[in-house]
């Protein structure tokens, strides 16, 4: 079995691209795209033409800004959403050649224990006019990179994994 984490994290540059969308423009706005988007494409690509070995798995790491939204990192939450529906199209071409592969996307929340996380944190503080502990605070408990990890081998180790999962520092939690 093969196991392929497809992952991408670009931050959003401030102060130029963590800004609501009037103050975008279609460069900071599809940065996420060209990206997080176009990495998990063509991981995802490579994985059904090799093709990767029967009970291999894909895991596409998307965000939870996905089912949230993200109002101030431009494209960032479409381009999340756009890795889950890539892991559907995926799926079920695996399925339709009878590949035995499996794609799952995982899904996790906004943390302040990455560079990402600490540049969204201090955004999004800024924009409810709290401080980042509080904000953070209010976003407990946090997910840290070491259950992130955990999470990509606990479901490349499940043959009966769900198609997606939410994960926050409480744990995993299918999406749906």
């Amino acid at each position: 079995m093969t196991t392929v984490p497809a992952c991408s994290f670009s931050t959003p540059e401030p102060p130029r691209s963590w800004l609501p969308l009037q103050e975008q423009t279609w460069e900071t706005f599809s940065r996420n795209w060209h990206t997080d988007t176009r990495h998990v494409f063509a991981w995802t690509r490579a994985a059904l033409l090799a093709p990767l070995a029967p009970g291999s798995a894909v895991v596409a790491v998307s965000s939870g800004a996905a089912l949230v939204g993200s109002p101030l990192s431009g494209g960032y939450a479409s381009a999340k959403q756009a890795i889950r529906y890539i892991r559907g199209y995926a799926a079920d071409e695996a399925q339709r050649a009878g590949l035995g592969i499996r794609f799952t996307a995982l899904l996790p929340q906004l943390t302040p224990t990455t560079a990402l996380g600490t540049v969204g944190v201090a955004g999004y503080a800024a924009r409810q006019g709290v401080d980042p502990d509080t904000f953070v605070a209010s976003i407990q408990p946090v997910l840290t990179p070491d259950q992130v990890a955990k999470a990509v081998l606990d479901i490349a180790a499940d043959p009966d994994s769900a198609p997606e999962y939410q994960l926050g520092g409480a744990g995993l939690r299918p999406v749906g």
